[in-house]
């Protein structure tokens, strides 16, 4: 078993180089699978979700390398067209591969998705959009097998904008004739850097970063070559801990306009937010200040990924904060964790009260789920004493190295594994 040993207590003082999104990397995994040839993806994470991503390619046939933080996918003869359930089962993203192989072979059959247990998250809308393309959709027992002869360019309009239903829309689109239009979008900047590598590999999409994409579907597609953006939901976990344990803290490799609603709130704790197109700067002095409500909603309104580890950052504050929860219904997991260490946060519903001015000790403590195990870390960091955390295949799949980009910010960290008996 894998844990996390912290010593709290003590400011940071460092800088690190936030590494590449996993929410931008895996969709462009999936779309390399467009071209008949090798794409290059620059600044690509090591992270378990990655991982799958390149099992499921190599199981379709594409050849895989790597070397350093660059990957090369060569998708030049994919030899088959479905996915089995032991890969889907290893995150809940893999579902993403669905428009992309429809749109290479006309079929694809696959498994519902796992990853993270954070309530209801149904792909109806995914389901919906290929159907307007023109894709046959059919459940047998427990896989989805999806045809079609010909795809067709169509207007889709979501209900939500969903970030996976957008990218697989944008996916299955480029593979029909015609054009297609996605209303009601997904704005988030992963969409944009989804469409980038589109272009980079020949295909013609617009709008994203709106609410309204146009993909002109029908034209072959080579490989392609991109780099993929910092990832902002680390980069929000780091910003969290040294708002916690208090000191300065300098991050590049991030657009700062990527993390807006999460800096507010950050500054209005009493924080120090410097930011310039090239780096992040943060400076904390305790204790900090409860914030008005925090209510996550789609890009670019607060992100739902960056609530857990503000809000434990928040814990020890002064006054009382606020979060709503608009997206996932069970997003509260590392509450009853927190509360182990000291916090008091009373949750009702999608809210959860945070009553500051507690001092938080150390504890052992088990993330459920991925930003849940961020979150431990960020009290871990701010509380008195040693703390440790487990559940860390959780962490391994959004974050490279969380122990050592927390070293290199000054905290005493390590990591542990240890053999099961």
């Amino acid at each position: 078993m894998s844990a996390l040993l912290i010593e709290g207590g003590k400011r940071l003082h460092g800088a690190v180089k936030v590494h590449g999104a996993k929410n931008s990397v895996l969709p462009i995994l999936a779309a390399a699978i467009l071209g008949r040839g090798e794409s290059v993806i620059h600044n690509c994470p090591a992270l378990s979700d990655v991982t799958a991503s390149v099992a499921i390619l190599e199981h379709l046939g594409c050849r895989v390398r790597t070397e350093g933080d660059t990957l090369w996918v060569d998708a030049s003869q994919l030899v088959r067209s479905d996915v089995p359930d032991a890969l889907m089962r290893e995150m809940r993203s893999s579902v993403i591969f669905l428009g992309a192989v429809l749109a290479r072979t006309g079929e694809a059959e696959m498994s519902f998705p796992g990853g993270c247990e954070l309530g209801p998250r149904p792909i109806d809308l995914h389901l919906a959009a290929l159907r307007r393309l023109g894709a046959e959709v059919a459940e047998r027992a427990g896989a989805l097998c999806c045809t079609a002869v010909g795809l067709t360019g169509c207007d889709i309009v979501l209900s939500l904008p969903s970030v996976g239903a957008t990218e697989n829309a944008m996916l299955a689109a480029t593979g029909a004739e015609g054009v297609t239009t996605i209303t009601n979008a997904a704005r988030e900047p992963e969409i944009v850097d989804l469409q980038n590598f589109l272009r980079s590999m020949g295909a013609r999409v617009r709008g994203a970063g709106s609410s309204v994409i146009t993909v002109e579907g029908g034209r072959p597609l080579h490989g392609g070559e991109h780099t993929v953006i910092g990832d902002r939901i680390v980069a929000a976990t780091y910003l969290s801990a040294a708002a916690a344990a208090g000191g300065e803290a300098e991050l590049t490799g991030v657009d700062y306009r990527h993390l807006s609603t999460v800096t507010a709130v950050l500054s209005e704790a009493g924080c120090a937010i410097r930011s310039t197109p090239e780096r992040i700067c943060i400076r904390a002095d305790r204790p900090l200040r409860g914030v008005r409500p925090v209510r996550t909603a789609p890009y670019p309104g607060f992100p739902t990924d960056a609530q857990a580890p503000v809000m434990a950052a928040l814990c020890t504050a002064e006054g009382t904060s606020v979060f709503v929860e608009n997206i996932f219904e069970s997003r509260y997991r590392h509450v009853d964790e927190l509360c182990r260490m000291g916090a008091d946060i009373r949750v009702e519903g999608r809210v959860a009260v945070v009553c500051g001015g507690k001092k938080l000790h150390g504890a052992a403590v088990k993330a459920a789920d991925l930003r849940g195990a961020a979150a431990l870390v960020v009290a871990a960091l701010g509380a008195r004493g040693r703390s440790t955390v487990t559940g860390l295949a959780h962490a391994d799949r959004g974050y490279q190295d969380l122990a050592g980009d927390l070293r290199a910010l000054g905290a005493e960290i390590t990591r542990t594994e240890e053999r099961e008996t």
